[in-house]
């Protein structure tokens, strides 16, 4: 009789034996169980005519800044605006102690009601004197003398009338009125301090709305714009632009270039250009950093691919294309600027092809057999495709 022990060995040698057994017969038979095919969407190159926008990078500036400095000496009596706030042309902003000026209008004045008199007396002086010489009463050289008297006191009357003038200029330039509407800064001198004429800095103004935006073009970039005025009126060739901020998403503002720079820079390979935006929500503040589009061409035919669909072999870009018998090839393509979450295919892709666009990471080797699922290219990018 054998123990219990010995007959619970047995059966653990037996349950060995067959598993090894049953292990050797599956190894014979070479048949191992293939994965299914992985689920891939697919959807068909797309053939757009777009208009191509180029990118760079700007800064706004004003149209128009001013730096305010006194045209009169003198202390500071008033600060008469909020600083910061907008202006209109007038508005007084600076008042500069009057009292001096005004003591010199009086003093020209009453120079002015002097040299008058003078002049009025040897009016009177000249009429007698002439109706003498016409008696031959007196000698000629009398009456020349009598004459150029009259004339001394009429210029001094002329000379009086400028004292005057400018006086009344002086005491106007002691009130510092706004040249242009705009935003006005701090003010640089307060109450009490000596504003010293054209050499102190009151404060600065700067223009709201439009605004400029400069930006730096590359050459090429600058040639073709040159043969898309050539091919259209060169005259009257508007290019359009596109303005996002930096917190912005896309670019909500749109202006046009006004000026391109008469001479390319030839350390930089730039040149320099300028749009005009309007600027009613005053959001485009000078100095701020700016991202600019600015339209490249008219319309050209073009192969657009979602962006999600490309994969990267060191430096070269390629997509799976599904072929034959639901089978996904690489192909090698050349990449142009995006557009709204599509990129442009310069080459690499027909417009028969239809390209994995989710799933791609699912596919090993070249050739893999896939499960497709066509799908249209406009829904899988980020935004709508945009066509200006």
């Amino acid at each position: 009789m054998c123990s219990s022990a010995m007959r619970q060995s047995c059966v653990f040698i037996i349950f060995i034996v067959l598993s090894i057994f049953i292990a050797g017969c599956n190894s014979e038979s070479g048949t191992p169980v293939e994965s299914p095919p992985p689920d891939v969407m697919v959807a068909s190159v797309l053939s757009r005519s777009v208009r191509t926008w180029d990118e760079f990078n700007g800064r706004v500036r004003a149209i128009q800044t001013v730096e305010l400095r006194p045209r009169v000496s003198g202390y500071i009596n008033r600060i008469a605006y909020k600083e910061g706030s907008e202006v209109k042309p007038g508005d007084l902003l600076f008042v500069i102690d009057p009292r001096p000026y005004r003591d010199a209008l009086h003093r020209a004045q009453a120079e002015l009601e002097r040299a008058r008199s003078a002049a009025s007396l040897a009016q009177s002086k000249t009429e007698h004197v002439h109706a003498l010489f016409a008696k031959q009463a007196i000698s000629r050289e009398e009456f020349n003398g009598r004459k150029n008297d009259f004339n001394q006191t009429a210029a001094e009357v002329r000379a009086a009338k400028a004292a005057v003038a400018t006086a009344k200029l002086n005491l106007n330039f002691t009130e510092v009125r706004a040249p242009i509407a705009g935003r006005v800064s701090r003010a640089y001198l307060t109450a009490g301090n000596l504003a010293r004429a054209d050499q102190s800095m009151l404060t600065t103004l700067v223009s709201q709305d439009p605004m400029y935006v400069y930006f730096d073009c590359d050459e090429h970039s600058f040639l073709r714009y040159k043969k898309f005025a050539l091919k259209n009126d060169h005259e009257n060739t508007i290019y359009s632009v596109r303005i996002g901020l930096a917190d912005e998403e896309g670019f909500p503002h749109h202006g046009t270039v006004d000026f391109f720079d008469n001479q390319l820079n030839p350390a930089t390979g730039t040149i320099r250009v300028r749009a005009v935006v309007p600027n009613p929500d005053r959001l485009l503040t000078p100095g701020l950093h700016a991202r600019v589009q600015l339209q490249g061409s008219d319309e050209l035919p073009v192969l657009l691919i979602d962006a999600k669909a490309i994969l990267t072999d060191q430096d070269r870009k390629y997509v799976y294309v599904l072929g034959e018998g639901d089978k996904a090839f690489r192909r090698d393509i050349t990449l142009g600027r995006q557009i709204d979450g599509l990129r442009i295919v310069q080459s690499g892709l027909d417009t028969t092809d239809k390209v994995v666009v989710i799933g791609a990471q699912k596919i090993f080797h070249n050739g893999m057999i896939v499960k497709p699922q066509h799908v249209a290219m406009e829904t899988q990018a980020t935004t709508p495709l945009l066509v200006p």
